[in-house]
């Protein structure tokens, strides 16, 4: 199976970014893609934090969930929609949550983000938990090359979450990862996820300067079940893909059984 990952520069505009999207996916699907990702907070990157309570829509309706079911019915594709706002119980506050869509365009699978991004350094300061309410379940869903395990930019860092997953084919992380903690842990963190897990990670990320004054990392890209990186895309709109194959996961597992050697469950 071919994937891809879908790399933006997404701005304040929501109409424009989807109209990007649209374009990425299109191109990322004419080149053979079955299986698309789109990065996290792809409808919006706004000039302040509350502005995605403006677009925020209850499960199961609203333009960018339409959006997406028409993606994955028209190309034919398993679509795993990034990073959407939904409309959390908590008030000023959202769910920023992937959805996943079948080729038939209906939802197979939902994660809410669990661990929210907190960080300070001189000027540069995020809190998501003050917009976002965090989630609680871990969350994959099954292809027939096995089970593709959810998470989100952030969850990166936290290797139980993946373990409680159990074994995944693939794990995917859309992300919009600052420069600063980019260009110290993104891809090592991507291969360690990929490495300890013995499967293929595909990372999409936001990669660039957006229209609020932040820089993003991007390096969306695709590694495989020994930790080579198969295909990266530094900065900028775009897309980077390979194939998912069972036989190398099944062959690396065979010869390293590191996930049966477990002792600590």
């Amino acid at each position: 199976m071919k994937i891809a990952a879908i790399q933006m520069i997404s701005g304040a505009d929501l109409e424009h970014n989807i109209a990007t999207a649209r374009r990425l996916l299109t191109e990322a699907a004419a080149d053979g893609a079955q299986l698309l990702l789109l990065p996290e907070y792809w409808p919006l990157m706004g000039l302040r934090d509350t502005d995605k309570l403006d677009i925020a829509e209850p499960a199961g309706t609203g333009p960018m969930q339409s959006f997406l079911a028409e993606m994955a019915r028209t190309l034919k594709v398993w679509l795993i929609g990034g990073t959407i706002p939904l409309q959390s119980p908590e008030p000023g506050k959202v769910l920023n949550t992937t959805l996943v869509w079948s080729p038939e365009g209906t939802v197979c699978a939902r994660y809410d983000k669990m661990h929210l991004f907190g960080f300070t350094k001189d000027e540069e300061s995020y809190e998501e938990s003050r917009t976002i309410t965090p989630g609680h379940q871990v969350a994959a869903f099954d292809l027939e090359l096995g089970q593709v395990g959810l998470s989100i930019c952030y969850d990166l860092r936290f290797p139980e979450l993946y373990r409680a997953m159990g074994p995944c084919a693939l794990i995917v992380v859309p992300a919009a990862f600052t420069y600063t903690t980019g260009q110290a842990h993104w891809e090592i963190l991507l291969r360690a996820r990929a490495i300890e897990n013995q499967c293929y990670v595909l990372a999409s990320g936001q990669g660039g300067v957006h229209q609020n004054g932040r820089r993003t990392w991007g390096h969306s890209m695709l590694i495989d079940p020994w930790g080579k990186v198969l295909a990266v895309l530094p900065e900028g709109e775009g897309f980077v893909s390979g194939e998912l194959d069972a036989d190398v996961i099944r062959n690396i597992r065979q010869s390293l059984p590191a996930l049966q050697h477990r002792q600590i469950w």
